[in-house]
């Protein structure tokens, strides 16, 4: 029991520090829209827009997903507790991210002529692109440093890195904006890139790992796993973004092009503000879960205790999402995008699915079964493809909620059926619980809201949204002595 309350802590501890990093960096990067919109101008955020798109998308090209891989291997040495092993794979990947860096940079150098028509229709930012083609190389060897902390579990100086690195960031491309407005779009994005680097750097000299000379035999040795498993997570996220684009273009043919604005819209919400609770998590919960990936009972327990922690974050969150989705698009957007009210409340039933498939999912990643992942991402994108395009072309953008739901129950039993007879992982009863009653109280609130009208709807809705609340808190405190903890704080103040 005591080990089970290790854990939980453990997974409370990591998400509730990355849950503020997450917050924060959210309002630091609307504070910085807002004083680019005034500074810049609509034309002026359109360029910076476009030229930071191109440069993200050639680093998603010839980064090899290094950033996400090598996390399972530095986890994986750190595990060992062998200095010299550590040593090693550190040592290995600080050589591939300076090849890829440089891969970046030579790539957006040479291609620079063509990546400005293609973006702008004319050549006139060619130098603009070749300028900037730097901050690939600057920006794969700040990541680095970062990987190393995540890889390392030193949480501490990940989150302060981030946060500071979000706060220089913003001061720093004020002033510049400020002074050359549109010509400083550039200097702000190196300048920027460099202090970021210098950050990284800073933090992850606090963690003294050994240099190693690596040979390159040593290299292609160790190299190979990390290469091969980013290549294919680099893969899959083309093959997603790939069905994003023909969605899009479907929606549009379909629809028209309003529609597409309000299903980006939509899924903006979802990516941007739940989806930080799922990044919140994963900064620990991936190289806990690398680390023990050996151990196929300690790693069923890790993923049974990481989906429990999950639906209870997540569930009231949804719930209020649920009741007040009308109020949150109003906020957040206007009256004009009131018509993805119906689709997000469906999306927000599918997050339960995708809490608990997104958990699972890991296991697959951090056993590095490259196939397995492969075809399996493949699969998901395909008939999630197609059910998206059958429902909105049937329901319109409620049918993209119903498939939505439908996609996510598909991938979680194929993801379950895989690690189930793969890693003989198996749920258990507390999990079932827990999902059952959050889940059934969130269905409740979906009838609720669905099919009674004015504000009734608030005065039976509350109950429900006090009542996993409540639920959520007592199964939290029964593994995380909340109360007592609490108690104790005030106790020693009152002393």
């Amino acid at each position: 029991m005591s080990e089970q309350k290790s854990s939980y802590r453990q997974i409370m501890k990591a998400t509730s520090l990355f849950g503020g990093v997450q917050v924060f960096n959210i309002i630091i990067g609307i504070v910085r829209s807002k004083f680019l919109a005034v500074l810049l101008g609509p034309a002026g955020m359109g360029i910076a827009g476009l030229i930071n798109s191109t440069i993200g998308l050639i680093t998603s090209l010839t980064n090899f997903g290094l950033s996400t891989s090598a996390v399972k291997n530095i986890s994986q040495a750190n595990a060992t507790e062998n200095i010299d092993r550590i040593s090693t794979v550190v040592s290995v990947f600080k050589r591939l991210v300076w090849i890829t860096g440089l891969l970046g940079t030579l790539v957006t150098f040479i291609l620079a002529p063509l990546l400005s028509k293609f973006t702008f229709n004319n050549e006139d930012y060619t130098i603009a692109f070749r300028l900037v083609s730097i901050t690939l190389l600057i920006s794969q060897l700040s990541n680095g440093q970062m990987v190393v902390l995540q890889g390392m579990r030193k949480l501490k100086y990940l989150a302060s890195a981030n946060m500071i690195g979000a706060v220089v960031g913003l001061l720093v491309s004020i002033p510049v904006y400020y002074f050359l407005g549109i010509k400083g779009i550039v200097p702000a994005i190196l300048i920027s890139s460099f202090l970021g680097l210098a950050l990284t750097f800073y933090f992850s000299s606090k963690v003294k790992i050994p240099k190693k000379t690596i040979s390159i035999s040593i290299l292609k040795q160790e190299g190979t796993s990390m290469v091969k498993m980013g290549f294919m997570l680099s893969l899959s996220n083309l093959i997603g973004l790939g069905v994003g684009y023909i969605l899009g273009i479907f929606i549009n043919k379909t629809g028209g092009v309003e529609q597409v604005g309000l299903y980006n819209a939509g899924f903006a919400i979802v990516n941007s503000y739940i989806g930080m609770v799922f990044a919140a998590m994963a900064t620990d919960y991936f190289p806990r879960l690398s680390s023990a990936v050996n151990d196929n009972k300690k790693s069923a327990e890790m993923i049974n205790h990481q989906a429990e922690i999950g639906i209870l974050i997540i569930a009231p969150i949804l719930v209020v999402f649920l009741v007040f989705i009308g109020n949150i698009v109003g906020i957040l957007y206007s009256s004009k995008f009131f018509a993805i009210n119906s689709m997000m409340q469906y999306v927000a039933l599918g997050i339960f699915l995708k809490t608990v498939t997104w958990a699972m999912g890991f296991m697959i990643i951090a056993k590095g079964d490259l196939k397995i992942f492969f075809f399996s991402e493949l699969v998901t994108n395909i008939y999630t493809l197609l059910l998206n395009m059958l429902f909105y072309k049937m329901y319109g953008l409620n049918g993209i909620g119903i498939s939505f739901i439908l996609c996510y129950s598909l991938a979680l039993l194929q993801t379950y059926f895989v690690i189930h007879f793969k890693y003989n992982f198996v749920f258990k009863f507390t999990f079932y619980k827990i999902f059952s009653i959050q889940f059934f109280l969130a269905i409740l609130c979906f009838i609720v809201v669905h099919f009674i009208s004015g504000g009734i709807v608030y005065l039976i809705s509350l109950p429900l949204i006090l009542l996993t609340l409540f639920f959520s808190f007592k199964e939290l405190n029964k593994n995380l002595d909340i109360v007592e903890f609490v108690k104790s704080k005030l106790q020693k103040k009152i002393n």
